[in-house]
């Protein structure tokens, strides 16, 4: 890998954008390295949380490099679109951003395509693609819109305009801001907090409420639910009956992740 860093500590694969003299922006080969990271990352049973974060404290990801897009003369994303990531919608493991910086177009994109977004206090995020005469379509203007409600996301998409971190917060799409230092800490808390419960269970309910969100309504994702592939896993599962045991054994579960 080139442009990005994969770490892997226990069941925590933390894949960094390592690009900071340009603000951790993207360009095809890193792109192609992302799809790889994830691809690997989703492959393996014994991985159960993926952190993305940035290099250096001054970006997340400002986006895609565009003076390599305009060098290369076309821009085709990997198998998964942009990053690899913003189209990765078999993957029920959870995937944690920690923005540390500037997270703009791509890069506000990449933090919106993950399931918990945990930024330090001077971060900033925004969809400023309409200033460069581009669109935010890797995810941009459909997920911000059903994140935090359509007037506040219009605001936002229209107007290019950046928000804070404690904005985000505000807004809905940021979990948790931090003082600058102790972005990785709390990332190792939001993780070790995920990583208490059983890995079938965790997958299962990522995938119900995504599926279930694109189900006509409650009583469809409640009838439909049993035929998602996470949440059949989970039934037939030696977690699913392990959890009752050691409640009742009065002992701490034992997970196995199957």
């Amino acid at each position: 890998m080139q442009f990005i860093t994969v770490e892997i500590n226990g069941p925590v694969t933390t894949v960094t954008l390592n690009r900071p003299e340009v603000m951790n922006a993207i360009n095809a080969q890193m792109h192609q390295e992302l799809q790889a990271a994830f691809d690997a990352f989703a492959a393996d049973a014994g991985q159960l949380a993926c952190v993305i974060t940035g290099a250096g404290d001054r970006a997340f990801c400002a986006g895609s490099d565009l003076k390599a897009a305009v060098a290369d003369g076309h821009r085709d994303y990997p198998r998964n679109g942009y990053a690899g990531l913003i189209e990765r919608f078999d993957c029920p493991k959870p995937f944690i951003a920690a923005v540390n910086g500037l997270a703009l177009g791509g890069g506000f994109e990449v933090a919106l395509a993950c399931d918990i977004i945990i930024a330090s206090e001077g971060a900033s995020f925004g969809l400023p693609e309409p200033l460069v005469g581009a669109v935010a379509l890797g995810g941009g203007v459909h997920r911000l819109a059903r994140q935090i409600g359509l007037k506040q996301a219009m605001g936002m998409i229209l107007t290019s305009r950046r928000v804070s971190a404690a904005e985000g917060a505000r807004l809905g799409f940021v979990n948790e801001v931090v003082a600058t230092g102790q972005l990785q800490a709390a990332t190792l808390r939001w993780c070790s907090e995920i990583l208490r419960a059983s890995p079938m269970s965790i997958r299962a309910s990522k995938e119900a409420v995504y599926r279930g969100l694109d189900e006509s309504g409650v009583a469809a994702a409640m009838r439909n639910q049993k035929s998602y592939p996470a949440f059949a896993a989970w039934a037939e599962s030696d977690d699913a009956r392990e959890g009752p045991r050691a409640f009742a054994e009065k002992r701490p579960p034992v997970w196995k992740g199957r």
